[in-house]
């Protein structure tokens, strides 16, 4: 590698598919208000607004870590014209899986690299996820069995965990899902000769 990589976020999913791939880079969570940031994107998609909340994370850390290239991601859920964010207690996360129970939604993962004061790219991955009809008990059940986990995901779920067993259909790739799109993510860092390619 011939510069130096952070990543700013404090996920423990993101740091792990960056250490899986190989990646040797430094850890750094971004200082941002994301609500705040968020209440001034009134007229933008979900989409945008993941790539706006990633950028705004990187340019933070790239602040304090000059000539370093930042990764910064963020993922919004979205079904209907509705944006979720995480939910804030366990009663948030039950209602949060009835509502949405036998429908589809997407989770938007956005990747963004920034130097110093410039962004030298932004990607956005769209997953859609069928969730099956719940019946309430199992959802009791179901939160009951893997405990705060459900509070660390916009939809109250880990997919990569016990949550797989809410949904009847995926279409996208794991990556976007658990949050961060690594392929593309590799292949600009490869482009961009940060890692070997």
């Amino acid at each position: 590698m011939t510069q130096r990589l952070v990543l700013a976020s404090a996920s423990p999913f993101r740091k792990a598919m960056l250490q899986n791939a190989g990646l040797q880079f430094d850890v750094e969570p971004a200082d941002i208000d994301e609500r705040a940031v968020e209440s001034a994107l009134t007229d933008l998609d979900a989409e945008s607004v993941s790539t706006v909340l990633a950028e705004a994370k990187a340019q933070d850390v790239a602040s304090r870590n000059p000539g370093c290239i930042v990764i910064g991601s963020d993922q919004t859920l979205s079904i209907d014209d509705q944006l979720l964010h995480k939910p804030r207690d366990m009663d948030e996360a039950r209602r949060r899986l009835l509502a949405l129970s036998g429908r589809t939604h997407s989770l938007n993962s956005a990747v963004v690299l920034v130097r110093d004061d410039e962004t030298l790219w932004r990607h956005v991955s769209v997953a859609h996820l069928t969730m099956r009809k719940l019946e309430p008990g199992f959802v009791g059940r179901h939160l009951a069995s893997v405990g705060d986990k459900a509070l660390s995901s916009v939809g109250a779920y880990q997919y990569e965990g016990e949550g797989i067993q809410l949904f009847e259909r995926i279409e996208g790739d794991y990556f976007t899902i658990v949050g961060m799109p690594m392929l593309p993510l590799l292949k600009k860092l490869r482009d961009l000769a940060v890692i070997d390619g």
